[in-house]
């Protein structure tokens, strides 16, 4: 048989290691912290040696900086004392960091509104020699964190991400995720990529400085991960909540840093980091969430838009006989006690909402697959929403459910 006519066909699994570091703490870019200074100090995964010449550059929210206007100042201290005369950490053979450019990007949804973000950390990477081995590190809220972190994801490639969140949302969800992203339109997250970050650092420290819907709307985060994981966490969530409410700290912390190891835990071990399959269990909510954002060109923050969206697919789960009415109405108790929205006008648009659904479906491909919950910690994947039902629910947030 002619070699030309022979079908050859080359099929092995590809294991690729991984390694997924994040830090909690308090004071990250003060010069007595070691966090970040173990971070940049890190070995290559694989490498035997570190280039001779290493760079940093950092991206700060717009909103963060208003409300920290020293932090340029702190984290060109904290670099300096970290590298001394020397050029090098005093604590590691490797050529430490040069912090070449502090640059400030708007914060917000806007940051992933366009292209224009990504664009400039693009154009950074190659204007100050970030190579493979170089770090950006990226300070702000979700949506920065997402748009920088696409920039430095297709940027040679990818090259080495530090995440800094600073927002309660972004510290017990969005900063453990794998993924980056913007939006197209209306569309969430529809242009986008995975890729793991060097180091996720959560500074506690940042969170006292945002305003209260943005503490408020990252709990709506936990509720869903208790939700789906952990009832004992979410017996404290009921616990605590107005307590969380007034922004106690001694209240909020365990709650955001149990939260955040339930969605790492999911990204490290749940078997499907990069979502190639069509379900997506962490999504519980979210379908409706992304819709109510695209109806509202983004004026519906992230937070609350999971908060109404967590509140009706229990409700929905409640009507369609899968979760009793009493653990159901917990539920929505809990969003209210924690400031959090359960309904929204545009819900009375049902045509509108249910055309979510195809957009979620194509965002996961495959067959449809909505999370819902037969109980507290008891979720349940099922395959249709029935209009008239998903209207019933509706209707119960609209009479005080």
């Amino acid at each position: 048989m002619p070699h030309s006519n022979r079908t050859i066909t080359l099929d092995t699994p590809l294991l690729v290691q991984f390694r997924h570091r994040v830090t909690f703490t308090r004071g990250v870019f003060s010069v007595t912290n070691p966090t970040l200074c173990s971070v940049l100090d890190s070995p290559t995964r694989g490498a035997t040696t570190e280039p001779a010449t290493r760079r940093m550059v950092a991206f700060v929210d717009s909103h963060v900086l208003g409300a920290h206007p020293s932090l340029p100042d702190d984290i060109r201290k904290y670099m300096a004392s970290a590298t001394g005369k020397s050029g090098t950490s005093p604590t590691s053979d490797t050529s430490f960091p040069e912090l070449t450019l502090i640059e400030t990007v708007p914060g917000g949804e806007q940051a992933k509104q366009s292209m224009s973000v990504v664009d400039r950390v693009v154009r950074v990477v190659d204007e100050h020699g970030i190579d493979r081995q170089s770090f950006v590190m990226v300070i702000g809220g979700g949506a920065v964190l997402d748009a920088v972190g696409f920039g430095a994801s297709i940027a040679h490639r990818g090259v080495r991400l530090i995440r800094v969140p600073t927002t309660t949302l972004a510290q017990d969800d969005a900063g453990m995720a794998v993924k980056n992203g913007i939006n197209l339109g209306p569309k969430k997250n529809f242009i986008g990529s995975f890729t793991l970050p060097h180091a996720v650092i959560c500074d506690t420290n940042f969170l006292q400085s945002t305003p209260d819907w943005s503490w408020c709307g990252g709990f709506s985060e936990a509720v869903k991960i208790a939700l789906l994981r952990d009832p004992g966490l979410f017996n404290r969530i009921e616990r605590d909540a107005a307590a969380i409410a007034r922004r106690s700290m001694d209240a909020a912390t365990p709650v955001i840093i149990r939260s955040a190891e339930l969605h790492y835990r999911h990204i490290v071990s749940g078997g499907d980091p990069f979502e190639t399959n069509s379900a997506r269990p962490l999504d519980f909510g979210h379908w409706l969430a992304h819709r109510l954002e695209g109806m509202t060109n983004g004026a519906l923050p992230h937070g609350q838009a999971v908060a109404i969206g967590v509140a009706i697919d229990t409700l929905y789960s409640e009507c369609a006989g899968l979760m009793p009415t009493n653990e159901a109405r917990r539920v929505i108790a809990v969003l209210r006690a924690l400031d959090l929205p359960v309904t929204h006008p545009l819900l009375a648009n049902l045509d509108g909402i249910v055309a979510g659904l195809t957009e979620f479906r194509e965002h996961l491909g495959g067959r449809l697959t909505i999370t819902l919950l037969r109980g507290i910690g008891d979720p349940v994947d099922v395959h249709s929403i029935d209009p008239a039902t998903l209207g019933a629910a509706i209707a119960l947030t609209s009479r005080g459910a």
